[in-house]
Formats: structure tokens, sequence, C-alpha cells
């Protein structure tokens, strides 16, 4: 345990020495955070419908699914569409079955406007309807558990990644390596250091901007600190592994890039994939940012509890076990 402290201590000192990189792990996802809650506070001029089983295709479909700038999106399950609309998610979610109804949140100014398209474009009381409550959540509120978890992505990642690849050009592994550390002890101390500045970053983070956006937190801080805790030792192992073997700083940072940028951009960070191709989705699925995001959010602002979020749990801490495993045996000094 002394090498074990010796080394994560070290790499603690090492990181808060580095005004830089603390700065940008800081104030980047804050200048973000604040940059996307004055974007999105003007009008959206689109709409979101939810079809029940998917928008009909028979020559007897209504004029209403020809209406542009209306965005139709195939669900299949009533009670997590019915969320959605309570949560201003969906504008309106349309049962076009034997019996069409549909459902508005009616606190919903869009709700409003799409369901008076529908009255123009239907015939007379074709569509029974009926309402949902629930509290609107802003494009802020959806934002931020993705936001945190992305900061958590590249500062594990390109944190873990960088370092390895820069000790290993330097020689400080050969050096290392003579002497009574261990590789499993130099490599847990690497990621247990990492965990302890990337959960203390993400908790000032979100500490500091909700003092002045007031974000929705309906779930249990337990299970949201649990989820970061796991997600970040995820992408800590999944980083190791990215420079298990690298000694190019150029490679490394292809390697780490080619295996971020499809993250950042499907895993849900900035915008739903709700009603993206089934094969976008699918690949998603195999990306652990996306349960990192879906189980933050889920608990957010759904309030799910931990119990809820397992399936997401569970993935995360098989590809952890994986990543680590796999990184612990290509893992080379020199």
């Amino acid at each position: 345990m002394k090498k074990f402290w010796a080394v994560m201590v070290a790499r603690n000192k090492e990181f808060l020495r580095d005004r830089a990189s603390l700065g940008w792990n800081l104030f980047f996802p804050v200048l973000v955070l604040f940059g996307f809650s004055f974007i999105s506070s003007g009008n959206q001029a689109t709409f979101k419908v939810a079809v029940l089983g998917g928008v009909p295709t028979s020559a007897d479909r209504a004029e209403f699914y020809d209406t542009h700038h209306v965005q139709f999106v195939a669900v299949g399950s009533l009670d997590e569409a019915m969320r959605k609309v309570g949560q201003h998610r969906f504008d309106m979610l349309i049962d076009p079955g034997e019996s069409p109804r549909y459902w508005i949140n009616s606190s919903s100014s869009k709700g409003y406007l799409v369901e008076r398209v529908l009255w123009g474009s239907s015939p007379p009381g074709h569509y029974h309807k009926e309402t949902v409550e629930g509290r609107e959540i802003r494009y802020i509120d959806w934002l931020i558990p993705g936001l945190l978890s992305m900061n958590m992505t590249f500062s594990a990642m390109f944190g873990v990644g960088f370092v390895m690849v820069r000790y290993r050009k330097m020689g400080v592994l050969r050096r290392l390596k003579a002497t009574p550390l261990s590789a499993f002890q130099f490599l847990s101390a690497q990621v247990a250091s990492r965990l302890i500045l990337i959960v203390g970053a993400t908790v000032l983070v979100y500490v500091g901007s909700n003092l002045i956006l007031h974000f929705q937190m309906v779930g249990s801080y337990f299970s949201l600190i649990s989820i970061f805790l796991l997600g970040s030792v995820c992408m800590v192992s999944l980083g190791l592994l990215m420079a298990a073997r690298t000694a190019s700083e150029e490679l490394a940072g292809g390697i780490l890039n080619l295996v971020t940028m499809p993250m950042m951009f499907l895993s849900g960070v900035w915008f739903s994939l709700d009603g993206a191709p089934g094969w976008v989705r699918g690949i998603a699925q195999a990306l652990p940012l996306t349960h990192i995001n879906d189980a933050a959010r889920a608990v957010m602002t759904d309030g799910a509890s931990f119990a809820a979020v397992l399936p997401d749990v569970a993935v995360l801490a098989a590809m952890t076990m994986v990543f680590l495993a796999l990184g612990a045996w290509t893992f080379r000094w020199e």
C-alpha cells in the first residue's frame, strides 16, 4: 500500500501543479454549459410528435402526417412516451389505432399549436383527446448529465492516455520497471488518482453551475454519484487500454480521438437519439458513454432509483472488467 499511495499522491500533485490542465477541466464544461443555456433560451420552431407503433403507411392515413416542420417519432412504449409528453420532450403523442386518440401536456404551448394543426387536418371528432400533466424539462436540465459525463470521458481518457504515453516516451516507465513497484500497483494508482480528480472536478462543476442555473434533480444523489464513479472507472480503464503499448503521442492522440469522437456524437450528449435509425441506436448501445448518460439522465430528470438503472450499471461494470483485463494483459513498461 505504501508504493500504491506514493504513486497516487505523486500523480495527484503532478495534475494539480499543471494549472492549464486544472483550469481546462474546471472551466471548459462551465463555459459550454452556460453557452448552451443561452442558445436554448429562445423559442424553437420545430415540433416533435410521437406516434405509437409508427406513422401509418396506408392510403387512408391522415393529412396531418405530411405536415412540414413536424418530426414524427415512432415509439413502442405508451407509458414511456406519455412520460416524455409530461416532460415536454414530445409535444404530442398519437395512437392511430382502431380508436384514434392523442395526448398533449395541458401546460405546453407547443402541444396547443400541434393540436390545432391536427384538428385542421383531420375529420371532426376523429381523434379522442387526453391530457398529461408534468413539469417541463428545459434543454439545460436534459443537457447537464451528458455534459458532465462527456467531461469525465475526456478527462479520463486523455488525462490517463497521454500521461502513460509521455511516461513511456520519456523513459519514466523504464525506470519504474527497475523498482519494486509492480504493474498492478502502478496501474491501480493511476486509476485511483484520476478517479479522485475526476469526481472532485465534476462535483465542483455541478455545484458551481447549479447555484446559477438551478438544474432539475429529482432522484437520489447517492445513485448519481455511484453512476459517475463507475463511469469514471470505466473511462479510465478504457484510456489505460488505449495507451497500454503506444509510445507515440501523435498515435495516441489519433487513437483517443477515434474512440472519443463517436461517443461524443452518438451517445446522446447533445441531442436525443429518439427517431434515429435503428443501426445508429445499436452502435450507441455499444458505447460506454451512452449508458452513463442514460443512467444519470434517468436519475436526474425522471427520479429513477438505482435498481431502475441496474441494466446500464451492469453493462458499465462488465465493460470496466473487460477494459481492465485487456489493459493489464497488453501493458508494457517499454
